[in-house]
């Protein structure tokens, strides 16, 4: 996200009267195919940050407008250049830069430094691949009332593609939720374990006798509970806002102490042996988890023309970014070395004020930020559990059950797993490899193989050597990080 910590998360299916009824109709030979959107709604990805939307225009908000579908929004409520900029930046700058100097060491100094510039590369790539796909799918298919998500952009290339892969259309939209929500829960238990770890810190620095860090996980759980009851996000979004305050102070004071006294280069490795690349791959991947964020962005742009291309908003924001994270990597492992932790805060003196409060800036940035990253996986398997139920009364405490249940579950992966930087590798190469590096690929793939569509060699080749090595990473990274994590 990047992981997209500072991102308040809504579906679609939360903005009532906003969308009409579309179906659309398909025919390719004998294949007939016919989706209602308002069928599928409950089914819908997550998408970017928002808050709940009034009925009344002039309610919108800024952070409301990305659930709204674009074309039902006057010019003077959609989003300007620099706001989308904004948004990209807000939604892939996350607590995943604070990995990036143990990332580096895992692979060594110009190995790990030049590995977080071509990562970025081909996450960009993948998301522009994934951009041009939904958008000629819209085109093709006479898609209207709004983008389409994630999710059902995997299904649309599937329905209306090869005539042999039309039935996989459904598994293909569980697969791409499934993956969402995995990805979503792994943030939530490497935010508890974050705060837990953060704060024993800071106390250990003045309680030497301190509990252990199981008990410190289980007190942070604990205190989420009544957080994460809060239904409506309306009530957090201001929240989020401070949270996103913490953190931008809190990397201001990280890079100021972190380029100060640095040794020469030549102390650390330029490389090291391949086998802890895996460990390389999923903790640096980790971080670039925002290509959900892409398409709802371009949709709600008053010039989404802007957004694409070479020199591009998603392009300039892409750079930014990836610049941040080598920075953040190069020189925060050429500060610390191989003594570089799960996250950069643990290697902060302790002694100092200023930095004991960056340790507690952070931790309470993640506490906030984990309630919004929960609501993702709620709304994915809230709607499986209350359609066997009949009454509102049972539906609403199945909420509640689903809510504390899910608390508990992050704090027992967090006990499980007290290592941040291996639960961080193992998030990154299972579930976030998947969704940056597989599915984009194949989506352009299947969006030009359709009947009447014409796709060269070397678009499928290039594809298929994207998703090869995201794959390859994805089982060798998960494998080594589940090997790391029994020892």
């Amino acid at each position: 996200m990047a992981d997209s910590s500072e991102t308040t998360c809504l579906l679609s299916s939360d903005v009532p009267q906003l969308t009409p009824q579309v179906t659309i109709e398909r025919h390719q030979g004998d294949a007939t195919w016919e989706m209602s959107r308002n069928k599928q709604r409950s089914l819908q990805t997550p998408t970017l940050e928002s808050v709940e939307v009034p009925n009344s225009p002039q309610n919108y908000t800024s952070q409301s407008l990305l659930n709204l579908p674009g074309d039902e929004l006057p010019d003077s409520l959609k989003i300007s250049d620099l706001q989308s900029l904004m948004h990209l930046l807000k939604g892939n700058i996350g607590t995943g830069i604070l990995a990036m100097p143990i990332a580096v060491s895992y692979a060594g100094l110009w190995v790990g430094s030049i590995g977080i510039l071509l990562l970025g590369f081909l996450a960009t790539h993948c998301m522009q691949i994934l951009l041009n796909s939904n958008n000629h799918l819209k085109t093709r298919e006479r898609k209207r009332g709004g983008s389409i998500d994630y999710a059902e952009t995997l299904y649309l290339s599937l329905a209306s593609g090869p005539v042999s892969l039309r039935r996989f259309a459904g598994l293909g939209r569980v697969l791409i939720n499934i993956f969402l929500m995995m990805t979503q829960f792994g943030f939530c238990c490497v935010y508890l374990l974050f705060v837990a770890t953060n704060v024993k810190q800071v106390l250990h620095s003045i309680w030497s006798d301190d509990p252990s860090l199981t008990i410190y996980i289980i007190a942070v759980g604990v205190l989420l509970i009544p957080y994460c009851l809060i239904r409506n996000l309306v009530h957090l979004a201001p929240f989020a806002t401070f949270a996103n305050i913490l953190n931008t102070v809190g990397l201001v004071i990280i890079f100021q102490y972190i380029v100060r006294d640095l040794p020469d280069q030549s102390i650390r490795p330029p490389d090291k042996s391949y086998e802890k690349l895996p460990l390389y791959f999923g903790t640096a991947l980790f971080t670039y988890e925002g290509i959900g964020l892409v398409m709802p962005i371009e949709n709600r742009m008053r010039n989404p023309l802007h957004f694409a291309g070479w020199n591009g908003i998603l392009n300039l924001g892409m750079v930014t970014i990836c610049s941040l994270y080598t920075a953040m990597g190069w020189f925060g492992y050429l500060k610390f070395g191989d003594e570089s932790k799960g996250s950069v805060t643990l290697n902060l003196p302790t002694d100092e004020l200023l930095y004991q409060l960056v340790l507690l800036m952070f931790s309470i940035s993640l506490f906030i930020s984990f309630g919004l990253q929960l609501y993702v996986p709620i709304k994915i398997l809230l709607p499986s559990i209350q359609h066997r139920l009949v009454s509102k009364r049972k539906k609403e405490g199945s909420e509640y059950v689903l809510r504390i249940s899910l608390v508990a579950l992050t704090a027992t992966v967090a006990i499980v797993v007290p290592e941040l930087d291996l639960l961080i590798s193992l998030v990154g190469a299972l579930a976030s490899s998947s969704l940056a590096l597989i599915f984009p690929p194949l989506i352009e793939s299947l969006t030009y193989m359709a009947p009447g569509e014409k796709v060269s060699v070397i678009v499928l080749i290039k594809n298929a050597v994207i998703m090869l090595f995201g794959l390859f990473g994805c089982v060798v990274g998960t494998w080594v990080s589940i090997d790391e994590i029994t020892k």
